[in-house]
């Protein structure tokens, strides 16, 4: 077992072991139909890798009980580039 599942804090964290256990399913379903890990793992992305989603706050769950991805304030470099500078 993970040691993260061990402790409380982390079902505390998402509202409960029922909304963890939701999460965690329903995040490797995204991961193993392609969609990116919002961390950095070796290989295939585990239960381990939501986990660390989890923990590191990159993903929760909302009220309609899907998986909520959370992006930072960063701008998208390929828009940018691909726009490029306002010569007007």
């Amino acid at each position: 077992m993970l040691e993260e599942l061990k402790e409380d804090s982390i079902a505390k964290k998402v509202g409960g072991r029922f909304k963890l256990s939701t999460l965690i399913q329903k995040r490797l379903v995204q991961l193993n139909r392609g969609a990116p890990p919002l961390v950095d793992c070796q290989g295939k992305p585990t239960m381990a890798t939501v986990l660390e989603e989890i923990l590191t706050d990159k993903i929760y769950l909302d009220t309609t009980m899907n998986v909520v991805v959370v992006h930072d304030d960063t701008p998208d470099l390929e828009r940018l580039l691909d726009e490029g500078p306002d010569l007007d």
